[in-house]
This record gives structure tokens, C-alpha cells and sequence, in this order.
């Protein structure tokens, strides 16, 4: 049997042809992250929240025709957040990148955003808000390494009442990459009730999350939560990308699975105050691998996973913003 390992880095960019670029502000207290594409390549998206906000995804249905993107934009700041890939959009146009029509060329961008207006950070911003700089700022920063937590489109999350925030992972199987990056900002908890530990736990490679387990001790859990919070005011956004060549359908189909990463991570998920919305990419540099039904339900299950220990990551490294209590703050001696 195969065995799965985490990458070098332990980020999306071990899959090769992703780079992540992180811009985030301090007063405002939001951010973006591009996940930018080295050629074009096929992606797909899948929403299974009920509060969503999203640019350019219809076109990422497998019946429509354009079958590569450039780039996809996460950010903060709401429906104000739509206008990160605008400047993103901008920079790729300046170097020459989209789609061909004609005697020019169209970036394609997708976009999704989180709620993070009500994080106690300078929000009049006036007529013009700073999303379109700051969708600039993050696809000119891209690179292989970037920073986790307090990060780009998770430097204003908040998850179940603690600080969310950033996170990525990756895993080799064989010679398939995959990775995933998610902007953690949810209604649900990630924590298990009465415990220290995530809801990740299970999930977790190479101590990447501390070294999690279960309780000795650990007795039946409250089942219940308290549904009181307003309608739109969270979303985890996020992606996942494998090196493998796929087509808009199969990915289609990964992002569908990749879901059930979010599900695993955070109780509960997928809510009416969520807009839960994963891309997934194909940049399918190593031609050589085919994609068998098998290969694509082993590519779906490393995604889940890979989302589910994205989200453990995020959580454990942000830190205290405000009133936004960070994980580690929280649990305290208990991590010790």
C-alpha cells in the first residue's frame, strides 16, 4: 500500500505550478490571498454554503467554455472584498496573461470572499476600499513560501468564537502531489467541546498541529450548539490543487470531496450563515499520470484531508487580534 506523507513545505505550493502570494491591513484588520497559477490550468469550484459571495464561477462549470484560470482570490471584507481581483485581474493583464480573444487577452480570475467587517478594525474606508491595492499587493507577493495564522484572507477570521486565520497542508501519494489552502472564518466550532483538542485531530501528519490527541479522560460531549449568530458574518473559503492533469469535471468532482475536509475540522459546517466555497486546480504539469475513476477518489480523499488539517493549522497558528482570542491563548496550560 501506498503511504501518504506531507510535503517538503507542508503547503499548497508543493504541488508545482502554485504559487501563494498573502497582502493583508493592520487597521482594517482583513486581507487577501491569490493562489496564482505558473501556466493556465483547469479548475472547478464547488459551494455548499448558504451564504455565499463569489466572483467568476459560473464559468468554471464544466459546460461552459472557457476550461483554465489564471488565478484564484481570497479575501476578506465581504462583498467589498469582490474588488481583490480587480487588482489581481490588473497585474496579469500587465504581464501579458488570460485568456485569448481576439487581438487581447482576459485574465480569468475567480474570486470568493469572507465576512470580516465586524472584527473591530477601521472599516470607513470611504468611497474607495482598499481590496483592489491589496488583491495587487498579494499576486505580486507570490511565491512558494508564504505565512500561516494572522495571513492574508485569514488576518481578520474568527472560527466558532476563537481567532481563525490561514491555513494550508499537502501530501505525496505516490508521485501525486496534492495540496490545499483554506481562509478559516466559520460559524461552526473547531474545537471539541469540553477539550483542547480539534476537531482535526484525526488528520494530523508529522505534528503539525502540536501533537493532538484525545483526552484519557474524555467523557460523552454536549451535542448541542447555539445558533445565534447573524445571517452572512463567517464563510471558510479555500483551494485545493493536485499535480495531476484533470479535466473541468473531474476537478469539478474533487472540490465536491474536498468538502468533506471542512466537515471533519469544524462542527458544525456548511451552515445558512456560511458561504463555504472551495476551487480546485489541475495544473497537470506531470502528463504523464491517467486519471482512473480510482486515481480521482484517492485524489478527493488526500483533499479531504488535506483540508481538514489546513483548518487544524490555521486555527494553531493565529494569534490574539483584539477581542479575537487566538487558540493557544484559549487552551493555555492545557497545551503544555
Amino acid at each position: 500500500m501506498t503511504r501518504v506523507t506531507s510535503g517538503t513545505r507542508n503547503l499548497i505550493t508543493d504541488v508545482g505550478g502554485i504559487l501563494v502570494g498573502n497582502a493583508d491591513d493592520e487597521g482594517v484588520r482583513t486581507g487577501v490571498t491569490v493562489v496564482l497559477c505558473d501556466e493556465p490550468a483547469v479548475a472547478a469550484v464547488d459551494v455548499r454554503g448558504a451564504a455565499p459571495g463569489t466572483r467568476e464561477t459560473e464559468l468554471l462549470d464544466p459546460t461552459c467554455l472557457v476550461d483554465r484560470i489564471d488565478a484564484v482570490v481570497l479575501s476578506g471584507g465581504s462583498a467589498y472584498g469582490l474588488d481583490a481581483s480587480s487588482g489581481t485581474t490588473d497585474w496579469l493583464a500587465d504581464h501579458g496573461r488570460g485568456f485569448p480573444t481576439g487581438g487581447t487577452r482576459v485574465p480569468i480570475v475567480p474570486c470568493a470572499i469572507l465576512f470580516d467587517l465586524l472584527n473591530g478594525g477601521e472599516k470607513r474606508w470611504g468611497n474607495a476600499s482598499p481590496y483592489k491595492e491589496l488583491g495587487r499587493h498579494a499576486v505580486e507577493a507570490a511565491g512558494v513560501d508564504f505565512s500561516l495564522g494572522n495571513s492574508g484572507a485569514g488576518y481578520g477570521a474568527i472560527v466558532g468564537g476563537l481567532k481563525g486565520g490561514l491555513g494550508s497542508a499537502s501530501a505525496n501519494y505516490g508521485n501525486v502531489t496534492v495540496g490545499a489552502i483554506v481562509a478559516v472564518n466559520a460559524f461552526g466550532s473547531a474545537v471539541i467541546p469540553g477539550t483542547s483538542t480539534l476537531w482535526s485531530w484525526p488528520f494530523e501528519c508529522e505534528n503539525e498541529l502540536g501533537g493532538q490527541s484525545l483526552p484519557k479522560s474524555m467523557g460523552a460531549f454536549d451535542s448541542d450548539y447555539a445558533f445565534h449568530s447573524p445571517v452572512g458574518a463567517q464563510t471558510t473559503i479555500g483551494v485545493v490543487a493536485t499535480n495531476v492533469q484533470l479535466d473541468k469535471a473531474q476537478a469539478k468532482r474533487v472540490a465536491m470531496m474536498a468538502h468533506d475536509g471542512l466537515a471533519r475540522a469544524i462542527r458544525p459546517s456548511h451552515t445558512p450563515f456560511d458561504g463555504d466555497t472551495l476551487f480546485a486546480i489541475g495544473t497537470g504539469n506531470d502528463r504523464t499520470i491517467a486519471v482512473t475513476p480510482s486515481d480521482l477518489g484517492h485524489i478527493g480523499m488526500i483533499a479531504a484531508d488535506c483540508v481538514a488539517r489546513s483548518v487544524g493549522r490555521a486555527v494553531v497558528e493565529a494569534n490574539t487580534l483584539g477581542n479575537m482570542v487566538s487558540y493557544r491563548d484559549f487552551c493555555g496550560d492545557a497545551l503544555a
